[in-house]
């Protein structure tokens, strides 16, 4: 594509603007000979997909907002070498789009708890809380009884499918721990973060209840591995560094008691990506590997010889999985999108995203839209945008074609509305021109000081294909998704419908809604209740 600069003069300042010079874009064909090629795909989704589905797949880009997939989608492009607006997104190619509500029951802009408790469990619930309902008081040990609600995850064990989580983040974190843990506090990661009364009270640290609560999880990858081992253990991968040791003050080792029960299972437990590429998936039914003591690293600082990329474990995961006959579900968390964000590092939290998009590009191709439901959503936003008339093909990362016609300064596109990148230099806003802004690590100026970026609160797209994925359209509470799943895969609560002696789900299956959305109803009657 040739490039070519056009430069003009506003009031205050001059103005170059970066434009493709195709000559096809010129051309009025070129227009709606693709915008009819687009409606006559289209008109092929009226014959929706009512199978059952066999396979389900959640993928979640935690932070992945409106502006990060867009943003997202513009990098993507550039890393191809092309101007980067025009390019899909593995997500983009989805044939159904919906909006989903974000809100916690007590937060009007959202945390990762409450959010994955709504999207896994199928419960609204308070922030900071997983896997329990908003009756639950978040760090209250003696509001845990009684409150607790269960994960798609767990209905899809129960009905005999496998199952996995795969994330870039620790593997006890907000979001894969709503799949399996009942915990009013999301930062009770082991005992070591939890106050001595609640330990005595007899609430369960996250760490422990992933081996517990539900004991034969079939593919768990991530991180976290320092809260799964004694108290001042040494790591393996990084011996006699402190803070990478282990947490727990029960002196248990949960790696070693996992090992033991799975032992004439097909289990394996890995630590590094040699070892997991190295196993021969026909020879596994059960795997742990927790690649780091903590988080997983940011995929630009990744050590590709060691750590694996979350496109490699999703990969493995499937390979494991699939060989169920019954079918699997399979969550996947591309995590550090979110942490990228909250450190105004919108380079590390793009590239993340990009990531997290092969990894569904790698699941499309080694699944079947007619027995996959897959569906890729996130569970908030952030206070992250792009603007300022940047023209066709401008660096994501670079500057817009402006001064500020108040402070004289140049300003980057992409700017926060909050967090760490808000600098005052000799009284005034720090000018960006005379620093790195496309490294790596270079924190976005922000309009408010703050030492970590907050969540956004708009709704968030819910992407889906596959056997009913149509039943996500327009906009509806973050709850509805796992009904959804559910419904589609013939587990949980509502299965009337799934009686048909073919298996699949009847072409009359929309009669069979009307139990999930009567539940939802009450549970949304109760919510107002509760708050």
């Amino acid at each position: 594509m040739k490039l070519f600069f056009l430069t003009f003069h506003g009031q205050s300042s001059i103005q170059t603007c970066l434009f493709p010079h195709t000559e096809q874009e010129k051309d009025p064909k070129f227009w709606n000979t693709w915008a009819q090629k687009t409606l006559k795909n289209a008109l092929t989704l009226q014959n929706l997909n009512t199978n059952k589905a066999k396979n389900l797949i959640l993928f979640l880009g935690d932070g992945m907002g409106v502006p990060t997939v867009t943003a997202a989608r513009i990098l993507k492009g550039q890393l191809n070498g092309q101007s980067g607006e025009e390019t899909q997104l593995e997500m983009d190619k989805f044939p159904f789009v919906s909006l989903a509500k974000t809100y916690n029951t007590n937060a009007q802009v959202p945390d990762s708890a409450g959010t994955a408790t709504a999207y896994l469990c199928g419960v609204k619930a308070n922030e900071g809380t997983v896997g329990v309902s908003a009756a639950a008081v978040r760090s209250q040990c003696n509001t845990t009884q009684g409150n607790e609600v269960t994960s798609i995850l767990k209905w899809a064990k129960d009905a005999g499918k496998s199952v996995g989580i795969v994330t870039t983040t620790r593997v006890n974190h907000a979001t894969p721990s709503a799949a399996y843990a009942h915990s009013v506090d999301r930062d009770w990661y082991s005992d070591n973060e939890m106050p001595p009364e609640a330990v005595q009270a007899g609430c369960k640290d996250i760490a422990r209840q992933l081996f517990e609560n539900i004991p034969n999880i079939d593919v768990i990858m991530g991180g976290g591995r320092k809260y799964m081992f004694p108290k001042n253990t040494s790591d393996i991968e990084y011996p006699g560094v402190a803070k990478h040791s282990g947490t727990r003050k029960d002196e248990r080792n949960l790696v070693q008691e996992w090992t033991d029960r799975m032992k004439d299972k097909k289990g394996r437990y890995v630590w590094n990506k040699k070892q997991l590429l190295s196993l021969n998936p026909n020879d596994v039914d059960h795997l742990l590997g927790l690649f780091e003591p903590g988080d997983l690293p940011y995929d630009l600082e990744r050590n590709t010889e060691t750590d694996p990329s979350l496109t490699e474990m999703v990969e493995v995961a499937i390979k494991i999985l699939r060989r169920n006959p019954s079918g699997f579900y399979l969550l996947v968390e591309g995590g550090r999108i979110d942490h990228g964000h909250h450190e105004g590092k919108a380079k590390q939290a793009l590239h993340e995203a990009v990531e997290m998009d092969r990894a569904i590009g790698r699941a499309d191709l080694m699944t079947s839209i007619h027995d996959t439901l897959t569906i890729v959503t996130a569970d908030h936003s952030h206070v992250f945008n792009f603007g300022g008339y940047t023209g066709r093909g401008n660096t994501i990362f670079g500057l817009a074609p402006m001064l500020s016609d108040i402070d004289q300064k140049p300003f980057t596109s992409i700017l926060y509305g909050n967090g760490p990148g808000y600098k005052i230099v000799k009284g005034a806003r720090e000018n960006v021109s005379t620093i790195d802004y496309q490294e790596n690590n270079y924190q976005a100026q922000s309009a408010v000081p703050l030492s970590m970026e907050t969540h956004g609160g708009e709704d968030v797209a819910v992407f889906a294909k596959g056997p009913l994925a149509h039943l996500l359209h327009g906009v509806h509470e973050q709850n509805y998704i796992p009904h959804v799943m559910a419904y589609a895969g013939c587990i949980g609560q509502n299965r009337e419908h799934c009686r048909s002696r073919s298996g699949t789900a009847s072409r009359s299956a929309t009669t069979g809604l009307y139990p999930v959305l009567s539940s939802i109803a009450t549970l949304l009657t109760v919510t107002r209740l509760l708050c």
